[in-house]
């Protein structure tokens, strides 16, 4: 018998899930009850890259001779068509900020075990421009930031960054032709915010790692700063 408020919340939820159950955002099966954003299946079936344990990786060498990261790691592999694309397309442009979150959530307790990620102070996300995050509603960097936070333990700071100019798409560009798109785009408004500290500078997706080296030659001009990266996902061939 349903005789609290708290059974009766469970309850009406078990009914409701019945005519309208919430969908892996991955494969878009049916959610089992205990399961959140992805099914069992996708979550250990989604292709991981591992790339944390590894010093030099895929995503690290992108960096080499242009500037100093001390880590870099992406949690998954991209690949056109897979089930990555379909749950960052469902994340990114159909409104389920939750999504990353908990991908953050759920890698930030795998970095935690990384000893390339150690002593890490502040969590800086990749910035949208203002008229981008308002058509949005949020930045998708920062909501994986916010998971990997919750996760690592360690501070987000989302107005330090900042992306001063819109740019064109990336999608069909060259490496320079992308570096040179956001050469001057970026600025700190709060430089002491981060001097002398580890900065996890994180992104959705890294392909050719231009806008994420844009960002962090910036911030690697005040004083005593460190920084690594982390990606949702790498599209590297």
């Amino acid at each position: 018998m349903v005789n609290n408020p708290a059974n009766m919340k469970s309850f009406l939820l078990d009914f409701v899930s019945l005519f309208y159950p919430e969908c892996c955002h991955a494969c878009s099966t049916p959610l089992n009850k205990g399961e959140k954003i992805l099914c069992t299946y996708c979550h250990y079936k989604l292709p991981l890259t591992n790339f944390h344990k590894q010093a030099s990786n895929q995503v690290s060498r992108l960096f080499w001779g242009r500037q100093p990261i001390e880590a870099a790691t992406a949690c998954y592999t991209f690949q056109k068509g897979g089930a990555i694309q379909h749950l960052i397309f469902q994340f990114k442009y159909k409104g389920y900020p939750e999504i990353g979150i908990e991908i953050g959530r759920r890698y930030g307790i795998e970095l935690r075990q990384a000893p390339l990620f150690r002593n890490l102070d502040l969590i800086l996300p990749v910035p949208l421009h203002f008229r981008k995050q308002k058509i949005r509603g949020f930045n998708q960097s920062a909501c994986f930031g916010e998971g990997l936070s919750q996760s690592l333990g360690i501070p987000q700071n989302k107005t330090c960054l900042q992306r001063i100019q819109p740019t064109e798409s990336q999608t069909r560009k060259s490496r320079f032709s992308r570096w040179k798109n956001v050469e001057t785009v970026f600025t700190l408004s709060q430089p002491e915010e981060i001097a002398g500290k580890h900065i996890l500078l994180v992104d959705d997706v890294v392909t050719t790692g231009a806008t994420l080296e844009a960002c962090a030659k910036l911030l690697l001009e005040v004083e005593g700063t460190k920084v690594s990266i982390v990606a949702i996902a790498a599209s590297i061939s």
